[in-house]
């Protein structure tokens, strides 16, 4: 094995996973700057977010910062590439992600200082073409999906001073390194400009036009859900259950492997995922290398990376990595979870901010009392009546309880009193809150809430103290353990 630690990079498609995939353990993320990105539908980084990078960067002063300009660039683009220099160099920008050669004299030229790394795009998957690439002034290669162990460890062998990237995780293009035509051949949006409409995941139907020459020729046709009538011919190989889907990538059991072959970072992907797929994904690769390196057990790693089965995902595959059999094996095209992310927990409010919620509740209990004894005896007993029917119209002032400790609390889906909430964070697996030990408050009201949702200012007062980049899930009732339940979740 290399005496080395591998570095873990992971996706952030906005300012906001950007902060995550730092809190939950990456020791580098990759961004994607707007229009020169291939996950265009991604957020990306756009107008004054640099200064909040620059804060994150501050805030985690030894993780990296790596930027995709992984575009196919037409004239054009370079064109806006160049008008947009001095925005760019506004972001601390440790590296960036390349596949096409034309822009690399530009970003030598204006940015000299700043590592150049070619992207998987670029299919690189031999020892002949890292030279060349090293020769370019490239300091690491982003491999292609299609190149094995075996492989890696020959091109570290023969190229040792450049540094070798290879994905561990995540979502697999059918396509060779990505670069797939299908997309734009069948909605105009082309995948190799950042518009890829994931139509190798489509809902399609096989619809047999003669069952005679199905039975001798194999010969078949797709014909998608939403465009009835349209049919693509297809030839169906041994041993496929599915034809366009590719399973997702996960080497979690086998990063001695990927450290033995000579790789110097783990890639992660997912730059459309949820901020929570990054966190639970980027924490228990985290986990796992730290127990490979010795910092902890194995045992102590095991709860965080069980976690993956809980984030969405599809049958699982080691790719290209051992053999080509296995990156052969499709899936349906679904993905899905048995957790909804219900709300992201923020800081812990101040004694004055958490004394200013308890006063709000206690005068608008005084006023709401107020207002009921000036109204007249009749009104006062209809009143009443319509009080004693529905007893959440009666405002109830939130109180102090020793001990206890009060968040901010951003609801992503609706959440009750009466359910269990799985409190996710960067060091505890799962911390279980039982109804009765937690309450939501309206901040400005001071008054207990049955509810969050999003949108409604919210914040959760707790028995327990509370990490940083707490992540709060409950359980989907819509969720059947394996039942997809529709190809675009």
């Amino acid at each position: 094995m290399r005496n080395k630690t591998m570095e873990l990079l992971s996706p952030a498609g906005n300012i906001e996973k950007l902060y995550y995939t730092y809190a939950y353990g990456a020791d580098a993320a990759y961004i994607g700057l707007k229009k020169f990105s291939l996950r265009v539908k991604a957020d990306n980084f756009y107008d004054d977010e640099y200064k909040k990078v620059i804060d994150l960067k501050k805030r985690f002063p030894d993780r990296k910062l790596h930027c995709a300009l992984n575009i196919s660039f037409h004239n054009s683009d370079i064109e806006a590439f160049k008008n947009n220099i001095e925005y760019f160099k506004l972001y601390p920008i440790d590296a960036f992600i390349v596949q096409d050669l034309g822009i690399v004299p530009v970003l030598q030229k204006e940015f000299p200082d700043t590592a150049l790394h070619v992207s998987t795009q670029a299919s690189c998957i031999n020892y002949e073409a890292v030279k060349m690439y090293e020769s370019l002034g490239f300091k690491r290669v982003v491999l292609g999906r299609e190149v094995s162990l075996d492989e890696i460890k020959q091109i570290k062998d023969a190229v040792p001073d450049i540094e070798l990237e290879a994905f561990c995780h995540g979502a697999m293009c059918i396509a060779y390194a990505g670069r797939c035509l299908m997309s734009a051949y069948l909605t105009g949006r082309s995948a190799q400009s950042g518009f890829c409409s994931h139509t190798c995941r489509w809902d399609y139907s096989v619809v047999a036009h003669d069952a005679k020459k199905l039975a001798e020729s194999g010969f078949l046709s797709l014909e998608e859900g939403k465009r009835p009538g349209e049919y693509f011919p297809v030839y169906e190989g041994d041993d496929f259950t599915a034809v366009l889907s590719s399973r997702d990538i996960n080497m979690i059991a086998h990063l001695a492997d990927m450290k033995a072959a000579g790789l110097d970072s783990l890639k992660i992907e997912g730059r459309m995922k949820s901020v929570y797929y990054v966190a639970l994904v980027t924490r228990a690769y985290r986990k796992a290398l730290d127990a490979l390196d010795g910092k902890i057990s194995d045992g102590e790693a095991a709860p965080f990376i069980a976690e993956l089965d809980n984030v969405a995902h599809r049958e699982s595959t080691t790719g290209f990595y051992y053999s080509r059999t296995d990156a052969d094996k499709t899936a349906s095209g679904a993905s899905d979870s048995p957790y909804l992310l219900a709300a992201e927990i923020g800081a812990e409010l101040t004694d004055d901010e958490q004394n200013a919620v308890f006063t709000a509740g206690a005068e608008t209990a005084a006023e709401f009392n107020r207002q009921l004894n000036q109204l007249c005896s009749e009104a006062r007993s209809a009143r009443d009546r319509d009080l004693k029917e529905h007893p959440d119209k009666v405002p109830v002032a939130a109180l102090r309880k020793q001990g206890w400790h009060m968040y901010s609390f951003t609801p992503l889906n609706k959440t009750d009193v009466r359910q269990e909430l799985e409190i996710i964070t960067p060091d505890k697996a799962v911390q279980t809150a039982v109804p009765g030990t937690w309450q939501f408050i309206d901040p400005d009201t001071g008054t207990l809430r049955d509810w969050a949702f999003d949108g409604h200012p919210c914040v959760l007062y707790i028995v327990s103290g509370i990490e940083d980049g707490a992540l709060v899930r409950t359980k989907d009732p819509g969720y059947e353990k394996g039942q997809f339940r529709g190809a675009r979740r």
